[in-house]
């Protein structure tokens, strides 16, 4: 079988949703936030953060309008740079 371009795999421009967890925190969010930023626009009605039960970690989603494969490339790399952070989904 041929590989797969993941360019081919979402269809552009489209709704998406970034999703990451890290170590809890004043700045994590605030920091995953501005990684986004940097490449979409971000409306203050499309972030979700939520702590854990014991309040260790923070999860955070936003959800962003994205025009092409490398804005979407871009702010996983963005992100990828975040202190704190323990995975991206």
């Amino acid at each position: 079988s041929e590989p797969v371009n993941p360019e081919s795999l979402i269809d552009f421009p489209c709704h998406y949703t970034f999703k990451a967890v890290g170590v809890c925190g004043e700045n994590f969010a605030s920091e995953i936030s501005a990684a986004v930023g940097c490449h979409a626009v971000i409306s203050q009605d499309s972030i979700l953060t939520r702590s854990s039960g014991k309040g260790n970690y923070q999860a955070i989603s936003i959800i962003v309008h994205l025009e092409t494969y490398q804005q979407l490339t871009a702010i996983y790399a963005e992100m990828k740079e975040v202190p704190g952070l323990k995975m991206l989904l």
